[in-house]
């Protein structure tokens, strides 16, 4: 009798959610399929999320074709990986603005696997203006966080030309009146029996926009402090990545967490201390160039970025003595000790990004985000704990390198009003004066 009533319990909560959710098949007929698909067909994971295709290249499957299935992704992955890097290096070459574009198209292609997935699942439902909104919304927030940026490192080119100077003054207006535009056509596209189901995707919009589009807007913030911000800490989650999975796959035995059953504690020991020495390695190399570690500025005389100055004490050799006076001094750059706390939480705290993306992926049951890149995934699968890393660099910068910034100041001064411009001159020269810096006037 308990289990008869047990049963039927449960058949009832099945009715009430299909009702709920499609509406428009009967209740009989919705679990009637739903037993006979269980019994047919593998749990594959949420209904309209495709299985990816082997996207290995035909060249690659030739060559590879005697070896097993974990030595052939082992190859794959090692060749592909070169490649990735390889880009890596070129796109460094070619300066901080191809960087910038580079972050936003990957930013973009990021958002894309996300809201794709989304898709995937609901469209048989016919949600109204679903992805039509998730892109509209994406162009909103890009055009606040961009604007921002804009205003902040090129206030001297935004107050010479007329019309940046109006869109910069009313920037956050017009941001505000962009997204209210997209709250209302959300509202709007709202229809009877799929209520729920469209605010869990404008919530999964948002949620996506909160991950993708801020982490990826704090790592240009990071580039403008030094290029340095940007390579270091990205090169040690790759790193990192790699040092793990070779570790992992040479010598892993003990599992490390179920999220992700082939991480396994040897790679994620063994690739921490192989990112600290790369970390502080790289870190000696990069920060003897100028080019690397002097902030990027846009000069408006010459309508371009520049990364030319007189390194900081940062990036300066100085002699550290050990605690044991039969140790020798070491010479070594400040910022080399910053890595260590870099390259830390690329190793330790980096890969809780990727057992994140690993939960999310099985919730919905799916290797993979996308196949863009055979034998990595998607492009989310290989920047899911970049992101988590680049909140953390910025949040580093403004704690503990982070100063006043005298070339700001000047470009804030330079747009007030000439009378403004006076005052702040007149009270300067009394401080000044008062402090014994400058003599007092006969």
């Amino acid at each position: 009798m308990t289990e008869l009533r047990h049963r039927g319990t449960t058949e009832n909560d099945l009715q009430h959610q299909q009702s709920e959710d499609k509406g428009s098949e009967s209740e009989g007929k919705a679990e009637k399929d739903g037993a006979s698909d269980s019994e047919s067909k593998p749990d594959t994971g949420p209904p309209g999320v495709p299985v990816p295709a082997d996207d290995t290249p035909e060249v690659l499957n030739k060559a590879l074709s005697g070896l097993s299935s974990r030595w052939k992704n082992w190859w794959v992955r090692g060749i592909l990986t070169l490649a990735m890097i390889s880009f890596f290096f070129f796109i460094i070459y070619l300066g901080p603005m191809v960087l910038m574009l580079i972050v936003l198209c990957v930013q973009i292609k990021c958002f894309q696997e996300i809201i794709h997935i989304g898709y995937s699942v609901y469209h048989s439902y016919h949600l109204p203006w679903f992805r039509t909104l998730s892109w509209y919304f994406l162009l909103c927030v890009n055009y606040f966080f961009y604007g921002e940026t804009v205003t902040d490192y090129f206030s001297n080119l935004v107050q010479r030309e007329e019309p940046l100077r109006i869109l910069s003054k009313y920037h956050r207006l017009i941001s505000f009146a962009m997204y209210l535009t997209g709250f209302c056509m959300f509202v709007l596209s709202l229809v009877k029996k799929h209520y729920r189901l469209q605010f869990y995707m404008f919530g999964w919009t948002h949620v996506t926009l909160l991950i993708v589009v801020t982490q990826s807007h704090l790592i240009i913030h990071n580039l403008f402090e030094g290029m340095i911000w940007f390579i270091v800490p990205i090169s040690c989650v790759i790193c990192n990545d790699i040092m793990a999975y070779m570790f992992g796959f040479f010598f892993g035995r003990t599992p490390l967490i179920k999220l992700s059953p082939k991480k396994t504690w040897e790679g994620f020991i063994g690739g921490f201390f192989s990112t600290v020495v790369f970390g502080i390695l790289l870190s000696y190399v990069m920060a003897g160039y100028s080019f690397f570690v002097c902030p990027v500025e846009f000069n408006s005389d010459r309508n371009s970025f520049e990364v030319d100055c007189e390194p900081s004490d940062l990036f300066q050799l100085q002699d550290y003595a050990l605690p044991c006076p039969f140790l020798p001094t070491l010479r070594l750059y400040p910022f080399q000790i910053h890595s260590i706390s870099l390259s830390a939480f690329a190793s330790l705290m980096g890969p809780f990004g990727g057992f994140f993306a690993s939960g999310f992926k099985r919730a919905f049951k799916i290797k993979d985000f996308a196949n863009t890149i055979p034998g990595h995934g998607g492009i989310m699968d290989r920047f899911d704990c970049q992101y988590l890393m680049a909140t953390f660099v910025n949040v580093y910068i403004a704690s503990f390198i982070r100063g006043p910034n005298p070339a700001k100041v000047v470009q804030q001064l330079l747009a007030l009003r000439l009378d403004q411009q006076l005052h702040i001159f007149n009270s300067l020269k009394t401080h000044l004066t008062e402090r014994g810096l400058l003599e007092e006037e006969a």
